[in-house]
């Protein structure tokens, strides 16, 4: 294992920097694993999953029904929604049938907030009129007119009056509510199955280290992650990086596992993915 460099492919979001804070500082032992920092968006991220380009990366738990022939979940950097998450925004109010009928602005097609959408709507993408954008564009779009609603992710979640937009339905809160107050599962981190068991085992405790430290240092880790919070302040940032990365993210747990199955069964109930998917968890 001397000297072997790991690609580790994250968001440039606060939440993820705040995660790999350790590894991006050299703060925790890595037992002779170095890593390469990939920064991109999610939806670029899950394409690179499908392809089996990155040792580990963020990907979307819709994404991992299309990726799990090549990775397994870590147990480690999950990102769930503990009633809130993704929300609908318009420049007005509309109802889930309205909505039904408009132009959506999504940030991507493999991301668990369009499946999420999706399942709320109890329609497959053929059956929605959205547009991609890539998620920091959205807003504009929908201020732009080319689309009527917007499906935000990160931090827009905490920014969206400053646009001048309103929430029409919170998914994450939807969510919880149909399905006994579980979390919406949106990311995890996957690691590809080329590593031997022990070698994953290994790795998935380093990752699971740079949580604990940067949760144990809070403060130095939230200064850190600043430089991606857009149109954050400190408090704003803060606060969103408590909102992801928290007792979830150290372990999923049973009802955290639960709710991706669930999740992902729906999905495969509802004609949205193609097969009913098994999870893969390293342990």
């Amino acid at each position: 294992m001397s000297n072997h460099k790991l690609t580790l492919g994250h968001s440039p979001d606060p939440d993820d920097a705040f995660m790999f804070y350790a590894l991006a500082k050299n703060l925790i032992p890595t037992h002779g694993f170095s890593f390469e920092h990939n920064l991109q968006d999610i939806q670029t991220l899950n394409e690179r999953a499908t392809r089996g380009e990155l040792d580990i990366s963020a990907i979307s738990i819709h994404a991992y029904a299309y990726v799990s022939d090549k990775y397994a979940l870590l147990p480690s950097g999950a990102s769930m929604g503990d009633g809130y998450g993704p929300m609908l925004v318009s420049k007005t109010i509309f109802s889930r049938e309205q909505i039904a009928q408009k132009r959506i602005a999504v940030p991507g097609t493999m991301t668990s907030a369009f499946l999420a959408l999706q399942l709320w709507l109890g329609k497959p993408a053929a059956q929605i009129d959205y547009v991609v954008v890539p998620f920091d564009q959205i807003f504009s779009t929908v201020r732009a007119g080319k689309a009527e609603i917007g499906l935000i992710i990160h931090e827009g979640q905490l920014t969206y009056q400053n646009e001048g937009l309103v929430v029409c339905q919170d998914l994450g809160k939807w969510w919880g509510q149909e399905n006994e107050n579980l979390p919406l599962p949106l990311g995890g981190n996957a690691i590809h199955k080329k590593f031997d068991p022990a070698t994953r085992n290994v790795i998935s405790g380093i990752l699971t280290a740079s949580i604990q430290y940067s949760l144990d240092h809070r403060e130095e880790a939230v200064e850190h992650s600043l430089q991606f919070a857009r149109d954050m302040g400190r408090d704003l940032a803060d606060k969103f990086v408590g909102m992801y990365v928290n007792h979830w993210t150290l372990d999923y747990g049973e009802r955290g596992r639960k709710s991706i199955r669930l999740f992902l069964d729906r999905a495969y109930e509802q004609g949205i993915i193609p097969h009913r998917q098994e999870l893969e968890f390293v342990v």
